[in-house]
């Protein structure tokens, strides 16, 4: 388990079994799983100070991410 926050798991606890089928049937599902877990490494790693960026493309990331989890959310709530 990654010691990244904003997982997938913290994120959408209980649902994990549901985005992996989901993941699995639909290309389109699975891109936007792979940029939420882009994303929030970047921001993990801009937090952590690994990567210095400004803070307007952190909130910029911050903001990407949000848009990825409520489609996410969206997508989740339409398959259950």
């Amino acid at each position: 388990m990654s010691n990244t926050p904003h997982t997938l798991g913290e994120e959408f606890p209980g649902q994990l079994e549901a985005i992996h089928a989901l993941k699995a049937k639909d290309a389109h599902f699975a891109g936007i799983l792979d940029e939420y877990d882009a994303v929030n490494d970047q921001i993990h790693r801009a937090e952590n100070r690994i990567d210095t960026i400004t803070e307007e493309a952190e909130a910029a990331l911050r903001k990407r991410r949000l848009a990825l989890k409520d489609q996410i959310a969206t997508t989740l709530a339409k398959a259950g």
